[in-house]
């Protein structure tokens, strides 16, 4: 039997399955990972940063042009939602899936359908003022040359994603987490496991049914039933095929 078929066959078995997603989801719509040769490591030849210090709270509060101009030239994309993102929005639609929860910040998911998305590390479709917390959309701080600003205070339009040195969001780790223990099969896509703390979120699964998408290996090969080392968007596409 296929890997897409065995996979398939588990979704039709499952009744609670959970997608946890890292950047690898989102490298076939275009988005760079920081890892890859390619990717925004490849960025501190410009900015005379790495991307950890960049993207830090420390450098936004101490140099907010400098965070906003890597902010906006790297992280802000028109990128479009590939076949795994549509893959797992319809299955929630037919109620095979019952959660997505990602790492990454582009709201793809939600572009293409998918309705329960935990965002671990936050989104940057939303943005929200430092001072009085009013709440604006990527558009408005794309109206801006370098630093956006709150047209009711005037402070600091910050994006609302989750920093370096800061702490994840604890209404959407627990949410993730309750999701994950009341799942039936994990399909983990597109993620090395070696960005903690969400990668130890996998902790908290207790079932069997793990399945691990991933082009090279990760730290939790040996406990998975079934690994496939594909791009996960032709996995999934072919999963859809099967499912039909």
């Amino acid at each position: 039997m296929a890997q897409t078929e065995q996979l398939a066959k588990l979704i039709k078995q499952s009744s609670n399955a959970v997608f946890f997603g890292g950047a690898g989801v989102s490298t076939e719509s275009g988005i760079p990972d920081f890892r890859s040769e390619k990717g925004l490591y490849s960025a501190q030849e410009v900015y005379g940063y790495p991307p950890e210090k960049l993207l830090s709270y420390s450098l936004f509060l101490e140099q907010p042009e400098l965070f906003f101009r890597y902010y906006k030239e790297n992280l802000i994309t028109t990128a479009k939602p590939n076949p795994a993102h549509f893959a797992l929005a319809e299955l929630e639609s037919q109620g095979r899936l019952s959660a997505v929860i990602t790492q990454n910040i582009d709201g793809l998911h939600q572009v293409a359908g998918s309705k329960n998305v935990f965002e671990l590390h936050g989104t940057n479709h939303r943005h929200y003022c430092m001072k009085c917390r009013t709440e604006y959309p990527l558009e408005y701080t794309l109206g801006f040359d370098v630093i956006p600003i709150c047209e009711k205070c005037g402070g600091i339009v910050r994006p609302d994603v989750v920093m370096y040195e800061e702490q994840l969001n604890n209404k959407v780790i627990s949410a993730a987490i309750r999701a994950i223990e009341g799942a039936d099969l994990l399909i983990v896509g597109g993620t090395s496991l070696a960005v903690y703390p969400a990668a130890g979120l996998l902790d908290y699964f207790t079932d069997d049914n793990l399945v691990l998408i991933n082009k090279g290996t990760t730290n939790r090969d040996t406990r998975a039933q079934l690994i496939i080392n594909e791009p996960i968007g032709e996995v999934m596409r072919a999963v859809m095929e099967v499912l039909k």
